[in-house]
């Protein structure tokens, strides 16, 4: 029990939690700036606490005193192996499927664990290492991606959109549909549906899960879809 008072000891482990912390933070900036649930505070315990359960889990294993009757063989993670585990909790609870059928919330469950996993590394005292993964982590999704989605190839620089428009007469689904291949809108999927209109007018709606290019704004899309005669009216949604 000496051990954990000592001056030295107990430096080092601020120091363990002060580093988490720091680099926990990194995370949850960029989370932060990105309007996503998971932000500085939720990194920041997420990441800390994994540094302290790790500290606890490894100085146990090497402190309990030996005894001559009993072979003691303790994991010095063991704490952190549940760690891995427990958080997807969390990271289950971000992840969303909204009516659309798009998935939102995957980066921000993944930071959860990345958080963690953090936390883990410079608890067992792997700084630089974690200080390296943080840094790859922040390139990545920073540089690299959005570096991708304007340089990289077509599929990547696409964007996906859901519109739902009201066409007066069936032959006008078929013109919507040339038209949008001939604006480069590849379509993913599409329902059609009957919709009786007040005044008994009988109305075709469609709904059209498309990609296009990223450099085509919501308004742009919105004016250009609108500003075709047969259809009636038009609601149109960025799903990514």
């Amino acid at each position: 029990m000496h051990l954990l008072t000592t001056d030295t000891f107990s430096l080092e482990v601020l120091i363990k939690l002060l580093i988490a912390a720091f680099l926990s933070l990194i995370i949850g900036i960029e989370r932060e700036l990105k309007k996503k649930p998971v932000g500085l505070k939720t990194s920041l315990v997420i990441s800390t606490f994994s540094c302290l359960l790790t500290i606890i889990s490894t100085d146990t294993a090497y402190n309990v005193p030996s005894r001559e009757d009993i072979n003691i063989t303790l994991d010095p993670l063991r704490l952190a192996a549940q760690i891995v585990s427990g958080i997807g909790f969390l990271g289950a609870g971000v992840i969303l499927r909204k009516g659309n059928d798009s998935i939102t919330g995957l980066t921000t469950a993944a930071m959860i664990w990345g958080a963690a996993g953090i936390g883990i590394a410079v608890g067992a005292g792997f700084y630089v290492q974690a200080f390296i993964t943080v840094v790859i982590v922040v390139i990545g999704i920073e540089v690299i991606a959005p570096l991708m989605w304007k340089f990289g190839p077509k599929r990547l620089r696409m964007r996906d959109v859901s519109i739902k428009v009201q066409l007066f007469d069936q032959q006008n689904i078929n013109n919507l549909l040339n038209f949008m291949k001939e604006n480069d809108m590849y379509i993913d999927n599409i329902r059609i549906k009957d919709v009786q209109s007040p005044a008994e007018h009988l109305l075709y709606e469609v709904d059209i899960r498309f990609s296009i290019l990223l450099k085509v704004d919501t308004f742009a899309l919105f004016s250009l879809l609108h500003s075709l005669p047969y259809i009636k009216n038009i609601e149109i949604e960025i799903l990514a």
